[in-house]
Protein backbone atom coordinates (compact mmCIF):
# COMPACT_ATOMS: atom_id res chain seq x y z
CA UNK A 1 0.00 0.00 0.00
CA UNK A 2 1.02 3.50 -0.31
CA UNK A 3 2.52 4.70 3.29
CA UNK A 4 3.79 7.97 2.60
CA UNK A 5 3.86 11.13 0.02
CA UNK A 6 6.11 13.85 0.27
CA UNK A 7 5.81 16.65 -1.92
CA UNK A 8 8.19 19.73 -2.57
CA UNK A 9 7.89 23.01 -4.70
CA UNK A 10 4.75 21.69 -6.58
CA UNK A 11 2.40 24.87 -7.21
CA UNK A 12 1.29 26.09 -4.43
CA UNK A 13 3.05 23.25 -2.36
CA UNK A 14 6.34 24.28 -0.75
CA UNK A 15 6.56 21.76 1.40
CA UNK A 16 3.79 18.71 2.21
CA UNK A 17 4.41 15.26 3.96
CA UNK A 18 1.39 12.78 4.54
CA UNK A 19 1.66 9.24 6.05
CA UNK A 20 -1.49 7.37 5.11
CA UNK A 21 -3.58 4.84 6.97
CA UNK A 22 -5.26 1.41 5.36
CA UNK A 23 -8.86 1.35 4.77
CA UNK A 24 -10.22 4.52 3.62
CA UNK A 25 -8.25 7.79 3.38
CA UNK A 26 -10.60 10.51 2.67
CA UNK A 27 -9.39 14.24 1.69
CA UNK A 28 -11.19 17.07 1.60
CA UNK A 29 -11.18 21.13 1.44
CA UNK A 30 -12.40 24.34 0.24
CA UNK A 31 -12.51 24.71 -3.45
CA UNK A 32 -9.65 25.85 -5.01
CA UNK A 33 -7.55 24.79 -1.82
CA UNK A 34 -5.19 22.39 -3.71
CA UNK A 35 -6.84 19.12 -4.06
CA UNK A 36 -6.22 18.33 -7.38
CA UNK A 37 -2.36 19.37 -6.93
CA UNK A 38 -2.30 16.34 -4.64
CA UNK A 39 -3.49 13.83 -6.88
CA UNK A 40 -1.96 15.11 -9.18
CA UNK A 41 1.75 15.17 -7.98
CA UNK A 42 0.72 11.43 -7.31
CA UNK A 43 0.20 11.07 -11.50
CA UNK A 44 3.36 12.64 -11.81
CA UNK A 45 5.33 10.22 -9.76
CA UNK A 46 3.37 7.14 -11.48
CA UNK A 47 4.54 8.72 -14.63
CA UNK A 48 2.55 11.20 -15.66
CA UNK A 49 3.22 14.19 -17.46
CA UNK A 50 5.36 16.79 -15.57
CA UNK A 51 5.21 20.54 -17.38
CA UNK A 52 8.52 22.77 -15.94
CA UNK A 53 5.32 25.03 -14.96
CA UNK A 54 4.32 23.20 -12.30
CA UNK A 55 8.23 24.21 -10.21
CA UNK A 56 6.69 27.07 -7.47
CA UNK A 57 7.83 30.30 -8.42
CA UNK A 58 11.40 30.87 -7.30
CA UNK A 59 12.67 27.48 -6.71
CA UNK A 60 15.20 25.29 -9.20
CA UNK A 61 12.96 21.96 -9.11
CA UNK A 62 9.78 20.22 -7.87
CA UNK A 63 9.83 16.93 -6.13
CA UNK A 64 7.34 14.42 -5.62
CA UNK A 65 8.17 11.00 -3.58
CA UNK A 66 5.59 8.11 -3.19
CA UNK A 67 6.71 5.34 -0.20
CA UNK A 68 4.91 1.64 -1.12
CA UNK A 69 4.80 -0.91 1.34
CA UNK A 70 4.88 -4.51 -0.32
CA UNK A 71 3.82 -7.50 1.81
CA UNK A 72 2.15 -9.77 -0.28
CA UNK A 73 5.21 -12.50 -1.32
CA UNK A 74 3.64 -12.94 -5.40
CA UNK A 75 3.75 -8.56 -5.66
CA UNK A 76 7.56 -9.19 -4.50
CA UNK A 77 7.86 -11.50 -6.93
CA UNK A 78 6.66 -9.60 -9.78
CA UNK A 79 8.43 -6.72 -8.88
CA UNK A 80 11.78 -9.37 -8.72
CA UNK A 81 11.15 -10.10 -12.04
CA UNK A 82 11.22 -6.47 -13.27
CA UNK A 83 14.61 -6.48 -11.38
CA UNK A 84 13.62 -4.26 -8.39
CA UNK A 85 14.51 -4.90 -5.36
CA UNK A 86 12.98 -4.17 -2.23
CA UNK A 87 14.49 -2.70 0.67
CA UNK A 88 14.69 -4.99 3.98
CA UNK A 89 11.41 -3.85 5.30
CA UNK A 90 9.86 -4.52 2.12
CA UNK A 91 9.34 -0.85 0.81
CA UNK A 92 9.70 0.47 -2.19
CA UNK A 93 10.91 4.49 -3.06
CA UNK A 94 9.59 6.05 -6.22
CA UNK A 95 10.27 9.71 -7.26
CA UNK A 96 10.19 12.49 -9.46
CA UNK A 97 11.89 15.58 -10.24
CA UNK A 98 10.87 17.87 -11.97
CA UNK A 99 13.29 20.76 -13.40
CA UNK A 100 13.19 23.21 -16.03
CA UNK A 101 14.93 21.38 -18.70
CA UNK A 102 13.52 18.21 -17.77
CA UNK A 103 12.39 14.88 -15.48
CA UNK A 104 14.10 12.17 -13.81
CA UNK A 105 12.12 8.91 -12.45
CA UNK A 106 13.38 6.99 -10.10
CA UNK A 107 12.85 3.51 -8.07
CA UNK A 108 14.57 3.01 -5.51
CA UNK A 109 17.97 5.74 -6.77
CA UNK A 110 17.96 3.87 -9.91
CA UNK A 111 17.25 6.29 -12.91
CA UNK A 112 14.15 4.49 -15.08
CA UNK A 113 12.08 5.23 -18.05
CA UNK A 114 8.44 6.25 -18.39
CA UNK A 115 7.63 2.63 -19.84
CA UNK A 116 9.12 0.77 -16.68
CA UNK A 117 7.93 2.99 -14.52
CA UNK A 118 4.54 2.40 -15.35
CA UNK A 119 5.17 -1.35 -15.80
CA UNK A 120 6.28 -1.28 -11.64
CA UNK A 121 3.76 0.97 -10.37
CA UNK A 122 0.86 -0.87 -12.49
CA UNK A 123 1.23 -3.44 -9.69
CA UNK A 124 1.05 -1.22 -6.81
CA UNK A 125 -1.39 1.16 -7.41
CA UNK A 126 -4.46 2.32 -9.77
CA UNK A 127 -6.16 6.29 -9.97
CA UNK A 128 -9.83 6.70 -11.01
CA UNK A 129 -9.40 10.25 -12.43
CA UNK A 130 -12.37 12.76 -12.84
CA UNK A 131 -13.48 11.74 -16.39
CA UNK A 132 -12.28 8.11 -16.51
CA UNK A 133 -15.60 7.24 -16.35
CA UNK A 134 -15.94 9.04 -20.15
CA UNK A 135 -14.15 5.81 -20.82
CA UNK A 136 -16.68 3.61 -20.87
CA UNK A 137 -18.21 5.87 -24.22
CA UNK A 138 -15.44 3.33 -26.03
CA UNK A 139 -16.31 -0.08 -26.82
CA UNK A 140 -12.69 -1.26 -26.65
CA UNK A 141 -12.65 0.04 -22.89
CA UNK A 142 -15.17 -2.74 -22.36
CA UNK A 143 -13.52 -5.41 -23.78
CA UNK A 144 -10.20 -4.48 -21.08
CA UNK A 145 -12.64 -4.44 -17.75
CA UNK A 146 -13.55 -7.79 -19.22
CA UNK A 147 -10.31 -9.37 -19.78
CA UNK A 148 -9.11 -7.97 -16.14
CA UNK A 149 -12.26 -9.63 -14.58
CA UNK A 150 -11.11 -12.49 -16.32
CA UNK A 151 -7.38 -12.52 -16.83
CA UNK A 152 -6.67 -15.69 -14.11
CA UNK A 153 -8.28 -17.43 -16.38
CA UNK A 154 -7.57 -16.45 -19.58
CA UNK A 155 -3.72 -14.59 -19.61
CA UNK A 156 -2.55 -17.99 -20.92
CA UNK A 157 -4.65 -18.28 -23.31
CA UNK A 158 -4.45 -14.70 -24.83
CA UNK A 159 -0.46 -15.32 -25.33
CA UNK A 160 -1.18 -18.11 -26.94
CA UNK A 161 -3.23 -15.87 -29.14
CA UNK A 162 -1.13 -12.91 -29.50
CA UNK A 163 1.82 -15.12 -30.56
CA UNK A 164 0.19 -17.35 -33.23
CA UNK A 165 -1.21 -13.93 -34.35
CA UNK A 166 2.00 -12.69 -35.14
CA UNK A 167 2.77 -15.98 -36.79
CA UNK A 168 -0.24 -15.83 -38.83
CA UNK A 169 0.45 -11.97 -39.87
CA UNK A 170 4.39 -12.96 -40.83
CA UNK A 171 3.09 -16.23 -42.95
CA UNK A 172 0.33 -13.35 -44.25
CA UNK A 173 3.03 -10.91 -45.54
CA UNK A 174 5.25 -13.61 -47.30
CA UNK A 175 2.82 -15.06 -49.05
CA UNK A 176 1.59 -11.19 -50.30
CA UNK A 177 5.42 -10.69 -51.26
CA UNK A 178 5.00 -13.84 -53.64
CA UNK A 179 2.06 -12.38 -55.10
CA UNK A 180 4.17 -11.48 -58.36
CA UNK A 181 4.38 -12.53 -62.42
CA UNK A 182 6.54 -14.35 -63.64
CA UNK A 183 8.84 -11.49 -64.92
CA UNK A 184 8.75 -9.65 -61.67
CA UNK A 185 9.81 -12.77 -60.60
CA UNK A 186 12.85 -13.57 -62.64
CA UNK A 187 14.11 -9.85 -63.13
CA UNK A 188 14.06 -9.97 -59.13
CA UNK A 189 16.22 -13.26 -59.01
CA UNK A 190 18.60 -11.58 -61.83
CA UNK A 191 19.16 -9.07 -59.39
CA UNK A 192 19.79 -10.86 -56.37
CA UNK A 193 22.46 -13.08 -58.21
CA UNK A 194 24.16 -10.00 -59.56
CA UNK A 195 24.00 -8.64 -55.49
CA UNK A 196 25.12 -12.10 -54.63
CA UNK A 197 28.34 -12.18 -56.43
CA UNK A 198 29.16 -8.47 -55.79
CA UNK A 199 29.28 -9.99 -52.07
CA UNK A 200 31.02 -13.13 -52.81
CA UNK A 201 33.91 -11.62 -54.77
CA UNK A 202 34.30 -8.63 -52.22
CA UNK A 203 35.77 -11.14 -50.03
CA UNK A 204 35.04 -8.99 -47.00
CA UNK A 205 37.08 -9.87 -43.27
CA UNK A 206 36.69 -9.02 -40.39
CA UNK A 207 38.33 -6.15 -39.00
CA UNK A 208 39.34 -5.04 -42.11
CA UNK A 209 38.01 -2.00 -42.93
CA UNK A 210 39.89 -0.76 -39.49
CA UNK A 211 43.04 -1.98 -40.72
CA UNK A 212 42.89 -0.43 -43.98
CA UNK A 213 41.56 3.01 -42.33
CA UNK A 214 44.69 3.02 -40.09
CA UNK A 215 47.00 2.33 -42.87
CA UNK A 216 45.65 4.77 -45.09
CA UNK A 217 45.44 7.53 -42.08
CA UNK A 218 48.98 6.49 -41.16
CA UNK A 219 50.07 7.23 -45.37
CA UNK A 220 48.03 10.31 -45.50
CA UNK A 221 49.66 11.69 -42.85
CA UNK A 222 53.47 10.62 -43.82
CA UNK A 223 54.51 14.42 -44.28
CA UNK A 224 53.26 15.33 -40.64
CA UNK A 225 54.77 12.07 -39.52
CA UNK A 226 58.18 12.80 -40.69
CA UNK A 227 58.47 16.10 -39.54
CA UNK A 228 57.16 16.16 -35.97
CA UNK A 229 59.34 13.04 -35.53
CA UNK A 230 62.60 14.57 -36.59
CA UNK A 231 61.85 17.81 -34.57
CA UNK A 232 61.76 15.19 -32.02
CA UNK A 233 64.41 13.50 -32.95
CA UNK A 234 66.54 17.50 -32.87
CA UNK A 235 65.22 18.19 -29.43
CA UNK A 236 66.59 14.95 -27.37
CA UNK A 237 69.95 14.14 -29.35
CA UNK A 238 71.70 17.24 -27.63
CA UNK A 239 74.46 17.13 -25.18
CA UNK A 240 72.59 18.68 -22.43
CA UNK A 241 71.61 15.75 -20.55
CA UNK A 242 75.01 14.50 -20.62
CA UNK A 243 76.68 17.84 -19.66
CA UNK A 244 73.66 17.95 -16.40
CA UNK A 245 75.17 14.87 -15.93
CA UNK A 246 78.81 15.26 -15.86
CA UNK A 247 78.26 18.39 -13.95
CA UNK A 248 75.88 16.53 -10.99
CA UNK A 249 78.75 13.09 -10.58
CA UNK A 250 81.10 16.04 -9.94
CA UNK A 251 79.61 17.47 -7.47
CA UNK A 252 78.33 14.10 -5.74
CA UNK A 253 81.82 13.21 -4.99
CA UNK A 254 81.55 15.92 -2.53
CA UNK A 255 78.32 15.46 -1.37
CA UNK A 256 76.73 11.92 -0.96
CA UNK A 257 73.15 13.44 -0.70
CA UNK A 258 73.40 14.51 -4.39
CA UNK A 259 73.48 10.59 -5.17
CA UNK A 260 69.92 10.69 -6.02
CA UNK A 261 69.53 13.46 -8.32
CA UNK A 262 72.76 11.81 -10.15
CA UNK A 263 70.92 8.42 -10.60
CA UNK A 264 67.83 10.37 -12.37
CA UNK A 265 69.68 11.87 -14.68
CA UNK A 266 71.44 8.55 -15.20
CA UNK A 267 68.71 6.76 -16.26
CA UNK A 268 66.89 10.35 -18.34
CA UNK A 269 69.74 10.22 -20.42
CA UNK A 270 69.54 6.06 -21.10
CA UNK A 271 66.20 6.61 -21.35
CA UNK A 272 66.48 9.37 -23.91
CA UNK A 273 69.19 7.47 -26.11
CA UNK A 274 66.72 4.47 -26.34
CA UNK A 275 63.73 6.74 -27.73
CA UNK A 276 66.42 8.42 -29.61
CA UNK A 277 67.41 5.14 -31.21
CA UNK A 278 63.61 4.17 -31.67
CA UNK A 279 62.85 7.00 -33.77
CA UNK A 280 65.58 6.97 -36.02
CA UNK A 281 64.82 2.76 -36.52
CA UNK A 282 61.11 3.75 -37.42
CA UNK A 283 62.84 6.92 -39.83
CA UNK A 284 64.84 4.56 -41.65
CA UNK A 285 62.10 1.96 -42.11
CA UNK A 286 59.43 4.41 -43.16
CA UNK A 287 59.02 4.80 -46.66
CA UNK A 288 55.61 5.90 -48.82
CA UNK A 289 54.65 3.12 -51.56
CA UNK A 290 52.48 5.25 -54.36
CA UNK A 291 50.83 1.95 -55.42
CA UNK A 292 50.18 0.72 -52.58
CA UNK A 293 48.42 3.80 -51.32
CA UNK A 294 46.37 3.75 -54.07
CA UNK A 295 45.38 0.07 -53.35
CA UNK A 296 44.25 0.91 -49.64
CA UNK A 297 42.25 3.50 -50.96
CA UNK A 298 41.10 2.10 -54.10
CA UNK A 299 39.65 -1.19 -51.28
CA UNK A 300 38.84 1.28 -48.81
CA UNK A 301 36.29 3.10 -50.94
CA UNK A 302 34.36 -0.26 -52.37
CA UNK A 303 33.98 -1.05 -48.61
CA UNK A 304 32.54 2.04 -48.28
CA UNK A 305 30.27 1.63 -51.36
CA UNK A 306 28.99 -1.92 -50.41
CA UNK A 307 28.39 -0.55 -46.51
CA UNK A 308 26.26 2.00 -47.99
CA UNK A 309 24.14 -0.55 -50.03
CA UNK A 310 23.90 -3.52 -47.49
CA UNK A 311 24.92 -2.70 -44.16
CA UNK A 312 27.68 -0.50 -41.50
CA UNK A 313 29.57 -3.50 -40.74
CA UNK A 314 30.92 -6.35 -41.75
CA UNK A 315 28.30 -8.34 -39.80
CA UNK A 316 25.20 -6.78 -41.25
CA UNK A 317 26.17 -7.13 -44.46
CA UNK A 318 27.07 -10.87 -44.05
CA UNK A 319 23.84 -11.12 -42.65
CA UNK A 320 22.02 -9.56 -46.05
CA UNK A 321 24.25 -12.23 -48.02
CA UNK A 322 22.18 -14.49 -46.17
CA UNK A 323 19.13 -13.36 -46.40
CA UNK A 324 19.10 -12.88 -50.29
CA UNK A 325 21.15 -16.14 -50.74
CA UNK A 326 17.58 -17.61 -48.86
CA UNK A 327 15.33 -15.33 -51.38
CA UNK A 328 17.22 -16.26 -54.39
CA UNK A 329 16.49 -20.08 -52.97
CA UNK A 330 12.70 -19.27 -52.52
CA UNK A 331 12.58 -17.68 -55.75
CA UNK A 332 14.25 -20.17 -58.01
CA UNK A 333 11.61 -22.91 -56.03
CA UNK A 334 8.73 -20.42 -56.50
CA UNK A 335 6.02 -23.08 -57.14
CA UNK A 336 7.08 -25.33 -54.11
CA UNK A 337 8.02 -23.11 -51.58
CA UNK A 338 4.42 -21.20 -51.96
CA UNK A 339 2.77 -24.35 -52.08
CA UNK A 340 3.89 -24.89 -48.41
CA UNK A 341 3.67 -21.52 -47.23
CA UNK A 342 0.05 -21.66 -48.04
CA UNK A 343 -0.15 -25.12 -46.31
CA UNK A 344 1.74 -23.34 -43.04
CA UNK A 345 -0.66 -20.69 -43.46
CA UNK A 346 -4.09 -22.48 -43.70
CA UNK A 347 -2.58 -24.25 -40.45
CA UNK A 348 -1.83 -21.39 -38.82
CA UNK A 349 -4.98 -19.66 -39.56
CA UNK A 350 -7.62 -22.96 -38.22
CA UNK A 351 -4.91 -23.23 -35.08
CA UNK A 352 -5.60 -19.22 -34.63
CA UNK A 353 -9.58 -19.51 -35.10
CA UNK A 354 -9.25 -22.38 -32.62
CA UNK A 355 -7.63 -20.28 -30.14
CA UNK A 356 -10.05 -17.54 -30.71
CA UNK A 357 -13.13 -19.50 -30.28
CA UNK A 358 -11.65 -20.68 -26.92
CA UNK A 359 -11.06 -17.14 -25.56
CA UNK A 360 -14.45 -15.53 -26.95
CA UNK A 361 -15.86 -18.85 -25.17
CA UNK A 362 -14.55 -18.03 -21.75
CA UNK A 363 -15.09 -14.19 -22.35
CA UNK A 364 -18.64 -14.97 -22.75
CA UNK A 365 -18.92 -17.22 -19.91
CA UNK A 366 -17.18 -14.89 -17.69
CA UNK A 367 -19.22 -11.95 -19.22
CA UNK A 368 -22.65 -13.13 -17.73
CA UNK A 369 -20.65 -13.37 -14.49
CA UNK A 370 -19.63 -9.59 -14.61
CA UNK A 371 -22.85 -8.38 -15.80
CA UNK A 372 -24.81 -9.84 -13.06
CA UNK A 373 -21.85 -8.72 -10.39
CA UNK A 374 -22.51 -5.34 -12.16
CA UNK A 375 -25.76 -5.31 -11.78
CA UNK A 376 -25.82 -6.08 -8.35
CA UNK A 377 -24.11 -3.16 -7.75
CA UNK A 378 -25.68 -0.75 -9.79
CA UNK A 379 -28.51 -1.44 -7.56
CA UNK A 380 -26.63 -1.00 -4.67
CA UNK A 381 -25.94 2.33 -6.39
CA UNK A 382 -29.63 3.37 -6.43
CA UNK A 383 -29.73 2.32 -10.45
CA UNK A 384 -33.73 0.97 -9.65
CA UNK A 385 -34.94 -1.76 -12.10
CA UNK A 386 -31.64 -1.88 -14.05
CA UNK A 387 -30.93 -4.53 -16.91
CA UNK A 388 -26.82 -4.93 -17.48
CA UNK A 389 -25.81 -6.88 -20.31
CA UNK A 390 -22.83 -7.52 -22.54
CA UNK A 391 -23.15 -7.75 -26.52
CA UNK A 392 -20.33 -9.57 -28.38
CA UNK A 393 -19.90 -9.56 -32.49
CA UNK A 394 -17.13 -10.98 -34.11
CA UNK A 395 -14.91 -8.51 -35.80
CA UNK A 396 -14.08 -9.32 -39.56
CA UNK A 397 -10.64 -9.86 -39.06
CA UNK A 398 -8.25 -11.47 -36.12
CA UNK A 399 -6.02 -9.35 -33.77
CA UNK A 400 -3.20 -9.69 -31.35
CA UNK A 401 -6.20 -10.24 -28.96
CA UNK A 402 -8.78 -12.62 -30.62
CA UNK A 403 -11.76 -11.75 -32.77
CA UNK A 404 -13.79 -10.34 -29.84
CA UNK A 405 -16.05 -7.27 -29.95
CA UNK A 406 -17.85 -6.77 -27.23
CA UNK A 407 -19.72 -3.83 -25.63
CA UNK A 408 -21.82 -3.19 -22.46
CA UNK A 409 -25.79 -2.39 -22.61
CA UNK A 410 -27.59 -1.16 -19.88
CA UNK A 411 -31.23 -0.19 -19.31
CA UNK A 412 -31.99 2.32 -16.59
CA UNK A 413 -36.35 1.93 -17.13
CA UNK A 414 -38.68 -0.65 -16.90
CA UNK A 415 -40.26 -1.87 -20.57
CA UNK A 416 -37.10 -0.48 -22.64
CA UNK A 417 -34.73 -2.68 -24.16
CA UNK A 418 -31.18 -2.36 -23.42
CA UNK A 419 -29.15 0.13 -25.20
CA UNK A 420 -25.18 0.78 -26.20
CA UNK A 421 -23.87 3.15 -22.19
CA UNK A 422 -23.33 6.20 -24.64
CA UNK A 423 -26.61 6.19 -25.95
CA UNK A 424 -28.53 6.39 -22.53
CA UNK A 425 -26.04 6.85 -19.37
CA UNK A 426 -25.61 10.51 -18.47
CA UNK A 427 -22.20 11.48 -17.16
CA UNK A 428 -23.79 11.29 -13.53
CA UNK A 429 -24.65 7.64 -14.49
CA UNK A 430 -21.26 6.55 -15.98
CA UNK A 431 -19.64 7.72 -13.12
CA UNK A 432 -21.82 5.29 -10.51
CA UNK A 433 -21.25 2.63 -13.21
CA UNK A 434 -17.47 3.00 -13.12
CA UNK A 435 -17.39 2.81 -9.98
CA UNK A 436 -20.12 -0.41 -9.78
CA UNK A 437 -17.13 -1.80 -12.22
CA UNK A 438 -14.25 -0.77 -9.76
CA UNK A 439 -16.13 -2.82 -7.06
CA UNK A 440 -16.33 -6.09 -8.65
CA UNK A 441 -12.49 -5.52 -9.94
CA UNK A 442 -11.60 -5.04 -6.73
CA UNK A 443 -12.84 -8.24 -5.48
CA UNK A 444 -10.78 -10.22 -8.49
CA UNK A 445 -7.67 -7.76 -9.20
CA UNK A 446 -4.22 -7.52 -6.57
CA UNK A 447 -3.39 -4.34 -6.70
CA UNK A 448 -3.66 -2.77 -3.23
CA UNK A 449 -4.34 0.52 -3.50
CA UNK A 450 -7.11 2.90 -5.55
CA UNK A 451 -7.35 6.39 -5.54
CA UNK A 452 -10.59 8.25 -6.54
CA UNK A 453 -10.42 11.71 -7.65
CA UNK A 454 -13.50 13.21 -6.81
CA UNK A 455 -16.24 9.86 -7.93
CA UNK A 456 -18.92 11.92 -6.73
CA UNK A 457 -19.38 14.60 -9.12
CA UNK A 458 -23.00 14.43 -9.97
CA UNK A 459 -24.87 12.92 -7.51
CA UNK A 460 -26.48 13.69 -3.87
CA UNK A 461 -28.92 12.41 -1.42
CA UNK A 462 -29.36 8.82 -1.44
CA UNK A 463 -27.08 7.65 -4.25
CA UNK A 464 -24.34 9.69 -2.39
CA UNK A 465 -25.13 7.41 0.64
CA UNK A 466 -25.01 4.25 -1.62
CA UNK A 467 -21.85 5.96 -3.30
CA UNK A 468 -20.13 5.95 0.40
CA UNK A 469 -21.50 2.33 1.61
CA UNK A 470 -19.54 1.44 -1.93
CA UNK A 471 -16.40 3.28 -1.12
CA UNK A 472 -16.29 1.90 2.37
CA UNK A 473 -16.73 -2.13 1.04
CA UNK A 474 -14.23 -1.91 -1.04
CA UNK A 475 -11.95 0.00 1.16
CA UNK A 476 -12.34 -3.69 3.33
CA UNK A 477 -9.87 -5.21 1.55
CA UNK A 478 -7.56 -2.12 -0.14
CA UNK A 479 -6.27 0.75 0.39
CA UNK A 480 -8.65 3.82 -0.82
CA UNK A 481 -7.51 7.47 -1.06
CA UNK A 482 -10.66 9.81 -2.33
CA UNK A 483 -10.85 13.25 -2.99
CA UNK A 484 -14.40 14.29 -1.92
CA UNK A 485 -16.71 16.98 -1.44
CA UNK A 486 -19.78 14.88 -0.02
CA UNK A 487 -20.31 14.39 3.48
CA UNK A 488 -22.25 11.07 2.94
CA UNK A 489 -18.62 9.83 1.75
CA UNK A 490 -16.39 11.56 3.99
CA UNK A 491 -18.18 10.15 6.91
CA UNK A 492 -16.43 6.70 6.09
CA UNK A 493 -13.32 7.89 6.01
CA UNK A 494 -10.73 5.43 8.55
CA UNK A 495 -8.51 8.22 8.06
CA UNK A 496 -9.01 11.89 6.91
CA UNK A 497 -7.12 14.84 5.81
CA UNK A 498 -8.11 18.24 5.44
CA UNK A 499 -6.10 20.10 2.36
CA UNK A 500 -5.85 23.97 2.72
CA UNK A 501 -5.22 26.74 1.15
CA UNK A 502 -3.09 30.03 3.30
CA UNK A 503 -1.67 33.21 2.24
CA UNK A 504 1.46 34.48 4.59
CA UNK A 505 4.41 36.97 3.40
CA UNK A 506 2.75 37.40 0.09
CA UNK A 507 3.09 33.87 -0.79
CA UNK A 508 0.16 31.08 -0.79
CA UNK A 509 0.69 27.87 0.18
CA UNK A 510 -1.51 24.48 0.30
CA UNK A 511 -0.37 22.45 3.17
CA UNK A 512 -2.03 18.80 3.82
CA UNK A 513 -2.76 17.48 7.54
CA UNK A 514 -4.34 14.57 9.63
CA UNK A 515 -7.58 15.40 11.57
CA UNK A 516 -8.44 13.85 15.27
CA UNK A 517 -11.33 12.36 15.58
CA UNK A 518 -13.15 15.95 16.80
CA UNK A 519 -11.46 17.78 14.06
CA UNK A 520 -13.12 15.41 11.42
CA UNK A 521 -16.27 16.29 13.14
CA UNK A 522 -15.80 19.35 12.46
CA UNK A 523 -14.76 19.24 9.54
CA UNK A 524 -17.89 17.38 7.97
CA UNK A 525 -19.75 19.52 9.65
CA UNK A 526 -18.44 21.78 7.13
CA UNK A 527 -19.11 20.09 4.55
CA UNK A 528 -22.91 19.77 5.77
CA UNK A 529 -23.50 23.17 6.90
CA UNK A 530 -21.09 25.48 4.71
CA UNK A 531 -19.77 28.84 6.38
CA UNK A 532 -21.81 28.78 9.32
CA UNK A 533 -21.18 25.82 11.54
CA UNK A 534 -23.81 25.99 14.28
CA UNK A 535 -24.35 23.40 17.04
CA UNK A 536 -26.98 21.29 15.26
CA UNK A 537 -24.69 21.08 12.30
CA UNK A 538 -22.15 19.67 14.24
CA UNK A 539 -24.48 17.28 16.40
CA UNK A 540 -25.35 16.00 12.78
CA UNK A 541 -22.12 15.72 11.99
CA UNK A 542 -21.05 13.44 14.88
CA UNK A 543 -24.76 11.35 14.39
CA UNK A 544 -23.60 10.61 10.49
CA UNK A 545 -19.93 9.94 12.44
CA UNK A 546 -20.96 7.31 14.61
CA UNK A 547 -23.89 5.73 12.02
CA UNK A 548 -21.05 5.46 9.33
CA UNK A 549 -18.84 3.62 12.19
CA UNK A 550 -22.32 0.83 12.82
CA UNK A 551 -22.54 0.65 9.22
CA UNK A 552 -18.99 -0.51 8.60
CA UNK A 553 -19.52 -2.50 11.73
CA UNK A 554 -22.41 -3.87 10.80
CA UNK A 555 -21.71 -5.11 6.92
CA UNK A 556 -18.72 -6.82 7.96
CA UNK A 557 -17.71 -8.94 5.23
CA UNK A 558 -20.45 -8.73 3.22
CA UNK A 559 -21.68 -6.04 0.25
CA UNK A 560 -23.72 -3.06 2.00
CA UNK A 561 -27.12 -3.51 0.58
CA UNK A 562 -26.63 -7.78 0.08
Amino acid sequence: MLLDLQVKNLALIEKAAVSFSEGLNILTGETGAGKSIIIGSVNMALGGKASKDMIRQGADYALVELVFSVDEEEKRERLKELDVELSEDGTLIISKKIMPSRSVSKVNDETVTAGRLKEITSLLIDIHGQHEHQSLLYKSKHLQILDSYVKSQSALLKDKVSQMYHRYQELSGKLDDMNMDQESRLREADFLRYEIEELDNAKLKEGEEEELTASFRKMVNARKIMEGLSAAYQAIDGEQIGMALKQVAQAAEYDESLAGIRDQLFDAEAILSDVAHDITGYMDEFSFDEEQFEQVEKRLDFIHNLQAKYGNSVGEIKEQLEKKRKRLEELDNFDLVKQKLEKEFEVTRNELEDLCGQLSKVRKKAARALTKEIRRGLEDLNFIDVQFEMEFRRLKQYTAGGYDEAEFLISTNPGLPVRPLGDVASGGELSRIMLAIKAVLADTDDIPSLIFDEIDTGISGRTAQKVSEKMAYIARNHQVICITHLPQIAAMADAHFEIAKAAAGGNTTTTIRKLGDEEMVKELARLLGGARITDAVLDNAREMKELARQGKEHWGKEQPGS
